[in-house]
């Protein structure tokens, strides 16, 4: 893990804004500065015509990058069978655009109790959501373990990780993690550490540790002109030491979350990161 792997997701340049930023406009900034690959957010797609697809990655090759990560969007907690069916379809679908496209792996989600209400009241209340009536956290770990199970023959068949993120929900802390890829123990599953999202844990850093060893690629979060609904400090030597640590040989995928446009905000944040890798690769004195 001496060299880092650093690449961009096309959210850095895209925050769900009315004008969806396209994929080739990232690839082409990333090739510009220098990065490695292109990590790209499905709902980011202007299609999933072959053509389209293909042409993504017929550039992404001209330009020397990796398209490394699929990121997308599925919720496996449904009382109804039929509804986390149809959040199956859809990861298996995802695995399907991933293996035309040449990307080995995909983003997926616990998915999460869904009430009524503010991100802001959700932080207020240290990310905690009680189940619904008549349901417990035991139903939506079973529901979640079972779903991605589901996927898994898939997965192997087209050779695409699934790659469980840290990303609120049953995996707001490091234990929902954990009973979530324990419980599935799969070669064929492993885990995003996005290390803005344990942000409710007292230590965000033991929370890292303990899901270190099973982590695959890293979230970079970062703030350039401020984060939307919060900005932090992170510890980046300390992140890359703790992966490092932990055999970790990934790809490190910016997400930029500040406020200041990409073309500014972007290699900011590639000069921040590599510094802190630097400074985490460097023994100290007199070791």
């Amino acid at each position: 893990m001496d060299t880092l792997r650093l690449g961009t997701s096309t959210y850095s340049y895209w925050h769900f804004t009315k004008e969806v930023v396209p994929v080739e406009y990232v690839l082409e900034q990333a090739h510009k500065l220098g990065l490695a690959g292109v990590e790209i957010l499905q709902r980011q797609l202007a299609s999933e015509e072959t053509s389209y697809l293909q042409g993504l990655k017929r550039l992404a090759f001209n330009l020397g990058l990796d398209l490394y990560n699929l990121s997308i969007h599925q919720d496996f907690i449904w009382p109804e069978a039929a509804e986390r069916q149809r959040h199956i379809d859809h990861t298996l679908h995802c695995i399907d655009v991933a293996h035309a496209m040449g990307i080995p792996s995909i983003r997926i989600n616990s998915g999460s109790w869904r009430k009524t209400g503010s991100f802001a009241e959700l932080i207020a209340a240290g990310g905690h959501v009680d189940p619904w009536p008549s349901y417990t956290d035991d139903d939506a770990f079973e529901w979640v373990i079972a779903s991605i199970k589901a996927c898994l023959p898939r997965a192997e068949e087209k050779g695409v990780m699934l790659l469980l993120e840290n990303h609120w929900g049953l995996t707001t802390t490091p234990e929902g993690m954990l009973r979530i890829l324990e419980g599935v123990n799969s070669p064929w599953l492993g885990a995003i550490l996005d290390a803005g999202n344990f942000y409710f844990m007292a230590d965000m850093y033991d929370a890292m540790e303990k899901i270190a060893p099973y982590v695959r690629l890293a979230h970079a979060k970062t703030y350039p002109g401020g984060g939307d609904s919060y900005t932090l400090d992170l510890d980046y030597p300390r992140i890359f030491g703790i992966l490092k640590q932990a055999g970790f040989t990934g790809y490190v995928s910016i997400e930029m979350e500040g406020y200041e446009v990409a073309e500014t905000a972007v290699p900011k944040s590639i000069e921040q990161l590599e510094t802190a890798w630097q400074a985490a690769m460097t023994p100290a004195p007199g070791v």
